[in-house]
Order: structure tokens, then C-alpha cells, then sequence
């Protein structure tokens, strides 16, 4: 690893993957920062929220200069493979490279948003670039509700210039976001004595890509909830189905990759249970082809649970899940690749400290806000139709998109110097702090760029080594013409 360039930045990132910060459990790595602050003699300010603020003077002759903000998030998605060992609360991510992409040995690597607190450390330590004032601003638990965002203080950064590392495409400059909201399902339900005489089972749908709920729902990719509702809500039409538990997916951010439920029918019903199974996955093979290469559905025999949901809450169940819309709702009227609307069936999981209920969590986006709460809406009338309880979240809004933006002058101008053609300028579909940072300082100037990554949120998890170098060079350039 010591040959990748830029050093400094490698260097860094490489540190912060052996540190802890899990959203919510940051405190290790927000003290690694404070430490890095006074080691190298610069200022910083730890907020109520957990966010870190490091400033830097500016270097000689650009004193007179406007400062600039570096920002990115310091929490980082925690997903595993079922067959990996790790604790995210305890261990370090074990990275390689291969083929010019680092990747994470069956984990999430973290790049998101690491490979944005490695840049801005490498510009706070450096002695030989040339830059005016600078701030970086990391925060916390970006990945589970922008939470460091939501929370930064008016009157805090002097600046008024910011730059967002958090984008996934070099040669890419992001001018604005989708805004989001979850909303959620209380489904309580009562239960009965396992009937007799039946054959038990646990039935999981595995190997699914999962990816981001916002930048790959156009993807065409498997939601492992949704395709395991459709096989159980289909088993119902032919069988006297039982249901004890289902659990799926983990993140609100992320698409479910696994799920699994623990089921009975009749012991006569067993073969043909088989072949149906067979059946379905031959089924959604061809539905997804080279999408869900990996797509895997599993049955095992199981001793018979001590209870299962009565059979009018399991109808429920299925029912709801199986209505409830997934994907993308709408297409941008102006930028047909664009997703506009879109809705993902997160997880399905025990809900913490109660007896038979399970949470539901699904996630909605949209760069309209009544598109998103019209799609809110529809989602809470489709289980409280099944007698659920339904919440949100508070949400956070969009950042809209300005094309007359100075930085955005500059970062074009610059681009077409050192690479002889404009980067591509555009919106994600994604949620990003911008919008919730203007909030609370209106005037802010911001674009948001970085190297390329995939599969984020997931562990496919990659980030093109060479990228780095050349968003590195491209930032350098910036923070000198600024």
C-alpha cells in the first residue's frame, strides 16, 4: 500500500480504517481528529453534536483570500457478509487492492465517507500548498439520518465556500440532492400454539448486490424483503401457510440484500414446497439476469417453533409487504436519467423491547417535497389499512440546484484547464448534508465532488485507487484559484 499516491491522503485514510465509527459510535474516531488537531498545532471545536470543526491559517500570500470549507461525514455503513467474522465496533477494516480498486474483505470498506476526512486531513497537514483560510467541518452520523448536519450551530464557520466530499464519480460535480424521510411500521401481533402435523422450515433469499438506497435504486436490483414477500404471499394462494418470524435488511439507506422467515405447512406439502422454491428462483433469475448473478434461495428443515402468528396477522403481514411499492415512483420530467421519486422496503426487524412486533422500515426520496409525502402518504395508508401503526422521521430536505453558482464557475473553469473539457455537472438522487447546512447558513456557495466508488452501502463496496490521485489534484487546483 505504501506506493499509492497521494501518499498523505492513503496514509490517512488508512489510519481512520483502523479506528471505530459505526453511526452513533463515533467517539473514538471524533477523538482521533482532536488528537490530529493538536498534534499539528491547528484549531478546532467539538460541537454539542459530535461534530468536528479544524481550521487552518492560510498559507503565505493568500491571507487576503476567502476561507474555504472541506467537508465529509465520519461515520461510515456497517454491513457484513453472513459468513464474515467481524465487530465494526472493535475491529479494523481489512482493505486490499486489486485491479486498481481498494475493496474490504467481505465488509464495507468505508470510503464513504472516509476517503473525504483522509482529503481534508491531508490538506490541514500539508506545508506545500498553496491555499487561503481553511475549515473542515466533519460530522456525525450522516448515514442514519444526517444527524451532524441537522444538528450544526448558526455562527460556527466562518466561511461561506464549501465543498462536499462525499460525492462518487471523478470528473463529477454534484449542484444538488433528493430530500428524504422514513417511514415506519409498528406491527404487532398475537400468536398461537404451533400447530401439529407440519412441516417446519426456514426459507432465506441471499446474494443479492443491496447497494444504495438512493444511487442504485435504478439499478434493477433484487430487494431481498420484497422477493421473499412475493414467494411467502404466493405459497398462501396454494397452502395453509404459518408464519412464526421474517427478519430482512438492516439499514433505512440501504436496499436489503438478505432476509429470511421461519414458516410451516402441511407435512403432504413438503415436495411441492421444494419445487415451488426451485421454481421462484429459476423465475427471478430470468426476471434479473446479469443484475443478481449471485441471487440464492435457501429452505432447511427446522424443529417446530413454540409459537406462530395467528393466521389473520400473517395475512396481514404478507399483504401489506407485498403491496407496499418499491424502486423508483418517477423519472425527473427534465432529466429523463434522473430519478425523481423513489421508495425502498428497508428492514424488517423485532422491535427493541417489545414482545410480538416487528418494525418496518422503509425509506422514501424525492427533489419534490410533495412528491416525497405524497408517496409517505400511500405507504402509511397501505399499513395502516392492515391495522399498523405508522411513523416518520423528521426527514431532511433537498438541496436545489444553482447553475449560476461562483464555485460552480470556478470548478468548471478549472476542470477544462487541467483536463481540457467541463466535468459533468449534475444532481443525485442520493441525500447529502448540503441541504440541511443551508438551513442554517443560507448564503453558502456549495458543490460536491469526489473519486469514484460503487456498490456503497454494501460489501461490494469499492473505490478506484486512481480517482483519488486525480480528485486529489483537481482539489489542489481549486483551493489555489479560490
Amino acid at each position: 500500500m505504501n506506493n499509492l499516491q497521494p501518499a498523505s491522503v492513503w496514509h490517512y485514510f488508512q489510519e481512520l480504517c483502523k479506528v471505530p465509527r459505526p453511526s452513533f459510535k463515533t467517539q473514538k474516531a471524533q477523538q482521533w481528529l482532536l488528537d490530529f488537531a493538536k498534534e499539528h498545532g491547528l484549531e478546532s471545536i467539538h460541537d454539542k453534536t459530535g461534530n468536528i470543526i479544524i481550521r487552518k491559517p492560510a498559507s503565505a500570500g493568500r491571507e487576503n483570500a476567502k476561507p474555504v470549507i472541506l467537508q465529509g461525514h465520519i461515520d461510515m455503513v456497517c454491513e457484513k457478509n453472513n459468513d464474515v467474522q467481524h465487530d465494526f465496533e472493535k475491529d479494523p477494516i481489512d482493505f486490499y487492492v486489486e485491479d486498481d480498486w481498494m475493496r474490504a474483505r467481505g465488509t464495507t470498506l468505508g470510503a464513504d465517507n472516509g476517503i473525504a476526512v483522509a482529503m481534508a486531513l491531508a490538506v490541514l497537514a500539508a506545508d506545500d500548498i498553496k491555499h487561503g483560510p481553511i475549515e473542515c467541518l466533519f460530522t456525525v452520523d450522516e448515514e442514519v439520518g444526517l444527524v451532524g448536519a441537522s444538528g450544526i450551530e448558526p455562527g460556527l464557520l466562518q466561511g461561506k465556500t464549501l465543498i462536499n466530499l462525499d460525492s462518487e464519480d471523478d470528473h463529477w460535480v454534484c449542484i444538488g440532492c433528493a430530500g428524504g424521510i422514513n417511514t415506519l411500521a409498528q406491527f404487532a401481533y398475537e400468536t398461537m400454539e404451533t400447530p401439529a402435523g407440519m412441516y417446519y422450515f426456514k426459507v432465506g433469499i441471499t446474494g443479492l448486490k443491496g447497494g444504495h438506497s438512493g444511487t442504485d435504486i435504478n439499478a434493477g436490483r433484487g430487494n431481498a424483503n420484497q422477493l421473499l414477500v412475493r414467494f411467502l404471499y404466493e405459497e398462501a394462494q396454494q397452502n395453509e401457510l404459518y408464519i412464526s418470524s421474517f427478519q430482512g435488511g438492516n439499514l433505512s439507506n440501504a436496499i436489503p440484500r438478505e432476509a429470511a422467515c421461519i414458516a410451516a405447512v402441511p407435512f403432504a406439502s413438503k415436495e411441492q414446497l421444494r419445487v415451488r422454491l426451485n421454481l421462484f428462483e429459476a423465475a427471478l433469475q430470468a426476471e434479473f439476469g446479469k443484475n443478481e448473478p449471485d441471487l440464492k434461495l435457501t429452505l432447511d428443515s427446522i424443529d417446530a417453533p413454540a409459537t406462530m402468528l395467528k393466521p389473520e396477522y400473517a395475512t396481514r403481514f404478507l399483504q401489506s409487504m407485498y403491496a407496499c411499492p418499491n424502486g423508483v415512483i418517477r423519472m425527473n420530467k427534465d432529466m429523463p436519467e434522473q430519478v425523481d421519486t423513489s421508495t425502498n422496503l428497508a428492514s424488517v426487524k423485532p422491535t427493541a423491547g417489545k414482545e410480538n412486533e416487528w418494525t418496518i422500515v422503509t425509506s422514501q426520496r424525492s427533489s419534490i417535497e410533495s412528491s416525497k409525502i405524497d408517496v409517505v402518504n400511500r405507504i402509511r395508508a397501505i399499513f395502516e389499512l392492515a391495522g399498523m401503526t405508522t411513523t416518520h422521521t423528521e426527514g431532511y430536505p433537498g438541496w436545489a440546484p444553482n447553475t449560476e453558482s461562483p464555485l460552480l464557475k470556478v470548478m468548471v473553469d478549472v476542470h477544462k484547464e487541467m483536463y481540457g473539457e467541463a466535468p459533468v455537472v449534475y444532481a443525485i438522487h442520493a441525500g447529502l448534508e448540503c441541504g440541511l447546512f443551508l438551513q442554517k447558513y443560507p448564503d453558502w456557495d456549495m458543490v460536491s465532488i469526489g473519486p469514484t466508488m460503487r456498490g456503497v452501502h454494501s460489501p461490494d463496496e469499492c473505490l478506484y485507487v486512481p480517482s483519488v490521485e486525480s480528485v486529489w489534484n483537481y482539489l489542489l487546483a481549486i483551493l489555489e484559484r479560490l
